[in-house]
């Protein structure tokens, strides 16, 4: 097996290693070992061996040439999109059969202040590489074939890139960034209680309008670095442990998974190991905040809804289903009780085991319907301005 495709099986030995893989999605593994069977094989073709061929009537053996097929012959071309008067398509295959091999050279190759639209279609595969899609390449689109068979995936950490904004696997600095159908991962180490530096993001998105339709967030601490800007999520899945949603935006979650996958915890104890979201707003001043709707909260551990990771954190859940791993006091003031007057946490018409609010903190707000109409969909992030509808 040549040293790429040992990379390769290195990476699905790390992906082994998250709870969302090792219960909820087999099938996504049973896709990559068979993919791997056949790419570390043969790279470049397939090669069915010559056969024997019995004739009726004699015991003649007849060798046939060995008929060779190109792992291009069915790269499914009917499915990309055609460039228009507003948009270019990139193509994009790990096997070469597209124009480009890897997301960052497609990146590279987008012209400056492009005013057209870039859609990047990427075939089916692991992506191993770190992207970076800077402030003067907006307009770019990432389109895969799902979330489940298409991804993105580095395994840097806050010590390895010195600095946990700079762990990400994806970063966008860029405007009017969409994404579709593809998963962002970070397969570094799990982090073990004390570890210091081992944080580890998935994607970081520093841009403005943003949009995600079906992607995947793959990762451990610090998954989602929420940084910047007005962001729009839908029907997404979330995986993470401790922060795993955190950054300073205004944005939209609608019908989204969010799955802990911290550690279980014992029965009996009221420990703490994990939490969805650490808002990071620092003044009253700044318009942001994390909207979540029609969500559903799952996984393992013990977990808040979210601890203020600056003094005017802001976030509310509506409509959401909680499971039990919601820790009955909901949330945390980053253990400063100075915060707990500037804060906004949130709750409205939320179900499930870790809805009860009976036990909540003290400064968490049970909403209104008034309250809550200001957060329930596009017009909190000003979508009509900029959300492109799903195409």
């Amino acid at each position: 097996m040549t040293f790429r495709y040992m990379n390769v099986f290195s990476l699905l030995v790390a992906l082994l290693a998250t709870t969302h893989f090792l219960s909820s999605n087999l099938e996504f593994f049973r896709f990559w070992i068979e993919e791997l069977h056949v790419i570390s094989l043969s790279p470049v073709s397939i090669i069915v061996n010559p056969y024997t061929d019995w004739l009726e009537g004699h015991r003649h053996h007849r060798d046939k040439k060995a008929k060779k097929f190109d792992i291009c012959d069915d790269f499914p071309r009917d499915s990309l999109p055609p460039d228009t008067n507003t948009t270019t398509t990139f193509c994009i295959d790990r096997n070469g059969c597209c124009n480009f091999t890897s997301i960052q050279s497609a990146v590279d190759a987008v012209m400056t202040s492009n005013p057209k639209r870039t859609i990047m279609w990427i075939n089916n595969g692991i992506y191993f590489e770190k992207v970076i899609i800077p402030k003067t390449k907006p307009n770019i689109t990432f389109q895969g074939q799902g979330y489940t068979t298409t991804a993105i995936v580095w395994n840097d950490t806050a010590n390895s890139s010195h600095g946990t904004f700079y762990s990400a696997s994806v970063q966008v600095f860029s405007t009017n960034f969409v994404a579709k159908n593809i998963s962002f991962m970070n397969v570094a180490p799990i982090p073990k209680p004390g570890d210091i530096g081992a944080q580890a993001v998935a994607i970081r998105v520093g841009g403005d309008q943003a949009a995600f339709w079906g992607c995947g967030f793959f990762g451990a601490q610090d998954t989602l670095h929420d940084d910047r800007g007005r962001h729009y999520f839908k029907n997404c899945y979330i995986q993470g442990s401790i922060d795993f949603i955190f950054g300073n935006a205004k944005s939209l979650y609608e019908d989204c998974e969010l799955i802990s996958m911290a550690p279980m915890v014992a029965v009996g104890q009221k420990s703490i190991n994990g939490a969805v979201t650490a808002h990071g707003r620092a003044s009253a001043d700044e318009d942001s905040g994390f909207a979540f709707v029609r969500c559903n909260i799952g996984g393992t551990g013990r977990i808040w809804l979210g601890r203020a990771w600056r003094p005017f954190s802001k976030v509310i859940f509506a409509y959401t289903f909680m499971s039990d791993v919601i820790a009955p006091e909901g949330w945390n003031d980053f253990n400063d009780p100075s915060r707990d007057q500037s804060i906004f946490y949130g709750e409205y018409m939320c179900t499930g085991g870790g809805a009860n609010t009976s036990m909540r903190v003290a400064y968490a707000q049970k909403l209104n319907d008034t309250q809550a109409s200001l957060f329930l969909n596009a017009s909190f992030i000003d979508g009509d301005q900029w959300l492109p509808p799903q195409l």
